[in-house]
């Protein structure tokens, strides 16, 4: 059988794909693919193509493939232009003779995790993570403690010192380099520790792997955890809960990030929790109870001014789902002067006073969760939000005062059909949406989501390494895996076309170069922000254009105090970084 013949008209332009594959009653049992790509002056390459489960990847001289395929068909997404080390782990090397572990050292590691090609590889250093520096501040005064992301590019953790203890984050999508990782490192002697939300929804799963697994909130009980270490009497699980004040909790160690790899490290943080628990998301987690929390605005204010940095990213959920707190929160952050972007849900835009507040105190750049253009699909997801005819007009709302709109949007719910990209991606540039994220719905394990579709039979695996939104692991409703897969690739290639970004220019003249260099910097440079990222140039590159939207945003900010809510109507200020 021959699929997917080279199509001028693919989503896929620049590489065309000839299938020949032999179906059992399994499933594929065996292909072999030809590759003509015209960026190698269509010279052919003839791979073979064992069985294997949707999402799996074919890899080729200059280009990977990611497969996905029912029982009948099959579809190829070209990644182009992916170097080995943005789509595989740093080797671990089981030769190497390293010390004998250091007393009382402690070392942190985010995982690595492979990127999506269709999207930057710039928001994989925004900022660095703050589960890691909140433990690491944690972590008592007679203990050395270090950072390791292995995102930015660096190589594997470091080995000497050898540490004693090992914490590592784990994710669903990289828990089998966590895995890896805690073998390397236990079987020369050290102790480690997992904890992130993976442990907390398959902790049976990932007990095996480590000496200790923290349930729930690790900043409670990590101190304790390296007492017991230093006391022998280390227990294999911790559960922390979240009953504690958040404004209790100690401030980042963001000391121990490297300065230059992240485009800002400060990371913020002022909520914890969210208003609404949509059945995909992984709040709804089972045994996740986090209950809504606040911490006091003018320690933010305190630990943004602290850190130096001109420009902050909230990680909050939602930072909008208090109100009241918002606006004591921006007149707290007004007098610094500095620039800020966060997520919030859009009926933030009920009170536009509010959003007049944001805009004094600093903020150039919100990220809305819309999720979907259809109602249905809202209501399904147990969300609380507004109409979705009437995003539209609030998102002019966010604009009348300077704030760039960042949205995210989630293909493939029970409600969306083959049409849905074109009809999101024509809304996008209709509204002049900035920028935006696409998601392939993803029923994460321990969901609501996950038990309906597992109860009716549509899961179609449970490799969690392509549980990452980029992957298509469910068999959707109204239209087949392929186009699932076909458009959520064709939409990323939409939105980061040259027509699609002058489409969505701002109105404001004033505010189109910065948008533009926004645009094409960090959307279409992912071969710069390779080097970026591995030379730890991130910060250095991205400090002009932060500082000349700072410098814009207080002129615009004297502009509207000065004439109040009015003046926002005709201008436009484009955030660095959202």
């Amino acid at each position: 059988m021959t699929g997917l013949p080279a199509n001028p008209k693919s989503p896929y332009p620049w590489s065309s794909v000839m299938i020949t594959m032999t179906l059992g009653r399994a499933g594929v049992s065996g292909c072999a693919a030809t590759v003509a790509s015209r960026a190698a002056s269509r010279t052919s390459i003839l791979v073979g193509i064992g069985a294997g489960l949707p999402g799996g990847i074919l890899r080729a001289p200059g280009s990977e493939h990611r497969i996905h395929f029912t029982s009948q068909s099959i579809c190829f997404t070209v990644q182009s232009m992916m170097t080995k080390d943005m789509v595989e782990a740093p080797r671990l090397d089981d030769d190497l003779v390293t010390p004998r572990p250091t007393p009382r050292t402690a070392l942190l590691i985010n995982p690595f995790y492979p990127k999506n090609p269709h999207a930057s590889f710039g928001k994989h250093v925004l900022t660095p993570s703050l589960a890691l520096t909140s433990v690491a501040a944690a972590t008592p005064r007679s203990w050395d403690v270090r950072y390791w992301d292995e995102n930015l590019l660096q190589g594997p953790p470091p080995s000497d010192p050898f540490p004693a203890v090992v914490g590592i984050t784990v994710h669903l999508t990289f828990a089998n380099r966590a895995y890896a990782l805690a073998r390397w490192y236990r079987d020369r002697g050290a102790i480690v520790v997992f904890g992130g939300l993976h442990v907390l929804s398959c902790p049976d799963e990932v007990a095996p792997h480590a000496d200790a697994i923290v349930i729930g909130e690790g900043v409670q009980v990590w101190g304790r955890l390296l007492r017991d270490v230093d006391e022998e009497q280390l227990s294999p699980v911790y559960r922390g809960s979240y009953r504690s004040p958040y404004r209790c909790d100690p401030a980042p160690r963001r000391d121990l990030v490297p300065r230059n790899s992240f485009l800002t490290t400060s990371s913020l943080i002022a909520t914890r929790g969210c208003h609404n628990r949509c059945g995909f998301c992984y709040l709804a987690t089972d045994g996740l109870h986090l209950p809504y929390d606040l911490r006091e605005p003018e320690q933010i204010a305190r630990e943004f001014e602290a850190e130096g940095q001109p420009y902050g990213v909230f990680v909050d959920n939602n930072l909008g789902s208090r109100p009241a707190y918002l606006r004591r929160l921006c007149r707290a952050l007004q007098p610094l002067e500095r620039i800020w972007s966060a997520a919030i849900s859009i009926d933030v835009t009920d009170d536009e006073d509010l959003i007049r507040e944001m805009a004094l105190a600093g903020c150039t750049g919100v990220f809305v969760g819309f999720e979907s253009l259809t109602d249905r699909n809202i209501e399904a997801a147990g969300k609380r939000s507004p109409r979705t005819e009437d995003y539209a007009r609030r998102v002019t709302v966010l604009h009348r005062y300077g704030i760039q709109v960042s949205g995210s949007f989630v293909f493939g719910s029970d409600h969306d059909g083959p049409d849905v990209f074109a009809k999101t991606v024509a809304w996008i540039e209709a509204n002049r949406v900035e920028c935006a994220a696409f998601h392939i719905l993803t029923p994460y394990p321990a969901t609501p989501l996950f038990r309906q579709m597992e109860k009716e039979g549509r899961v179609l695996h449970k490799d969690w390494t392509r549980y990452d939104t980029a992957h298509v692991v469910f068999e959707p409703k109204l239209m087949s895996v392929e186009q699932l897969a076909d458009g959520y690739a064709w939409s990323y290639r939409r939105l980061f076309s040259h027509r699609s970004i002058w489409r969505r220019r701002p109105a404001d003249a004033r505010a189109v170069l910065p948008y533009l260099a926004m645009s094409y910097f960090y959307k279409r440079s992912n071969r710069i922000w390779r080097h970026l990222i591995r030379w730890r140039l991130t910060g250095l590159a991205w400090r002009p254009l932060v500082e000349l939207t700072r410098r814009r945003h207080l002129k615009f900010r004297k502009r509207l105090a000065k004439a109040g809510a009015a003046v926002g109507r005709a201008s436009s200020v484009v955030s660095a970084g959202v």
